[in-house]
């Protein structure tokens, strides 16, 4: 009966072939038969679409490219141990002074301690210890990479230039006396400083300072320029300047609002272009998209938030993309994920890109798109604990990781380690601890 069947299929796939694809030929063959310039009209139409066809498939297998570097991504190097093991909490690479010169890699730690490496040898180049409180992040300056910036619980943010063997820092950005600053970042333009603070009472703010003329005046305290204080109920969690326009600043909080503001406004509400509402406590949050018009967040329990602020001034819906639990969206086989630390737009592939991982140091790279979460790739064998940090560098496409297991790995695409001797798990009790708090939902989005 099944060959039976074939034969009839066959027999009518050989009709439709006559009837349909026959006429066809005859009248292309005598369309080149009747017109003599038949054939460079064929050519030219070939010439249009076979450029634009090509050029979908070359997009397609870049984005292809790009992920399959990051699946072979593999560690290049490690730093070599320090004496006393900590926690690292944040890292940030300067952007390098010179073409084919060496980045410098900051990384912030739980003994409050700030330390500096060289970025291709990791090795350790400058450390400023402690006293100054719980660190709450690290930033290289963007227009002269000997500057690194760090905040601390104290209510102050300090510049350190790491040509000098000083101690002292070259600046000091001084709070209000109850502040606790627990996030900050510094503006493309290197104009703009701004720090969140942890709420006291019922006040929580974002303190914002003039950089400019660091060098001029070393040593020198520099009081605010001013604060918002209504856009925020909670502990401001994270913030994140926009990368390439100096006037735009996105915040998060665990009271799970995602505020973008425009500072050049003359006051707060003014400032507040959009409000979105996470649903649940901020931990990580950035900029990506064309022109970085989109904006993404984690939160502390493992959910993941996209919005297109392209649209707000359209009918159109901004939230591409709403995860409640990563964990149980992203497939990750026989590894399992088990929280995520935050994410990176790469540029060359137009892609957003989540980095998560395990309680034993695998770490998942997982790609986002407006259907979903997928994973890209496991990286094994590196860290022995959970990891905390990363840094992701487009102008080599390495990766910089950090963790409880008090390691900085260096991972590059088909890289070969010279020592395969994995540490043993470093894992510490530290006195500092991610903040996970309950939202309050009582607080809705007052914007688009």
């Amino acid at each position: 009966l099944s060959l039976q069947q074939d034969v009839i299929a066959g027999f009518l796939y050989a009709i439709l072939i006559l009837v349909i694809f026959h006429p066809v030929v005859d009248l292309i063959d005598n369309f080149n038969l009747t017109y003599k310039y038949a054939p460079l009209i064929i050519i030219t139409l070939l010439g249009f679409y076979l450029p634009q066809v090509a050029g979908e498939a070359g997009q397609m297998t870049a984005v292809e490219k790009v992920e399959q570097q990051l699946a072979a991504l593999r560690i290049a190097r490690r730093c070599m141990p320090s004496e006393e093991p900590t926690y690292l909490l944040d890292i940030h690479a300067s952007r390098a002074a010179q073409p084919g010169s060496s980045p410098l890699v900051a990384v912030s730690c739980s003994n409050e301690s700030l330390r500096v490496y060289d970025g291709d040898s990791l090795r350790l180049l400058r450390q400023y210890s402690g006293r100054g409180g719980v660190l709450a992040g690290v930033r290289f300056a963007h227009t002269c990479d000997s500057l690194v910036f760090s905040a601390c619980s104290q209510g102050t943010v300090k510049c350190w230039d790491v040509r000098s063997a000083t101690q002292k820092p070259v600046q000091v950005f001084s709070g209000y006396p109850s502040n606790v600053f627990i996030s900050f970042d510094v503006s493309c333009s290197d104009l703009i400083v701004c720090a969140g603070t942890e709420k006291v009472e019922k006040d929580t703010f974002l303190v914002f300072w003039d950089a400019r003329g660091i060098t001029d005046c070393a040593s020198a305290t520099k009081e605010p320029l001013g604060v918002y204080s209504e856009s925020h109920n909670d502990d401001i969690t994270k913030i994140c300047f926009h990368p390439v326009e100096p006037n735009l600043v996105v915040s998060g909080s665990t009271d799970g609002l995602v505020n973008v503001f425009d500072i050049n406004k003359d006051n707060e509400d003014d400032a507040l272009i959009s409000t979105c509402n996470s649903d649940s406590s901020v931990s990580s949050l950035g900029w990506s998209g064309e022109d970085y018009k989109q904006v993404y967040c984690v939160t502390h329990d493992e959910g993941f938030c996209w919005w297109d602020m392209a649209q707000l001034d359209t009918e159109e819906p901004i939230t591409l993309l709403r995860v409640l639990d990563a964990r149980e969206s992203v497939c990750t086989e026989n590894h399992g994920l088990h929280y995520l630390v935050g994410g990176f737009y790469h540029e060359k592939a137009g892609k957003l890109f989540l980095i998560g991982g395990t309680s034993t140091g695998d770490i998942h790279l997982i790609s986002c798109s407006t259907d979903g979460l997928s994973l890209v790739g496991t990286l094994c064998e590196g860290h022995s604990a959970t990891v905390r940090s990363f840094c992701w560098s487009p102008t080599d496409e390495s990766l910089l990781t950090g963790g409880e297991d008090a390691q900085l790995l260096l991972w590059k695409p088909g890289a070969v380690e010279r020592s395969l001797t994995k540490k043993a798990s470093l894992k510490i009790s530290s006195s500092v601890q991610k903040r996970v708090r309950v939202h309050n939902t009582s607080l809705k989005s007052r914007k688009k």
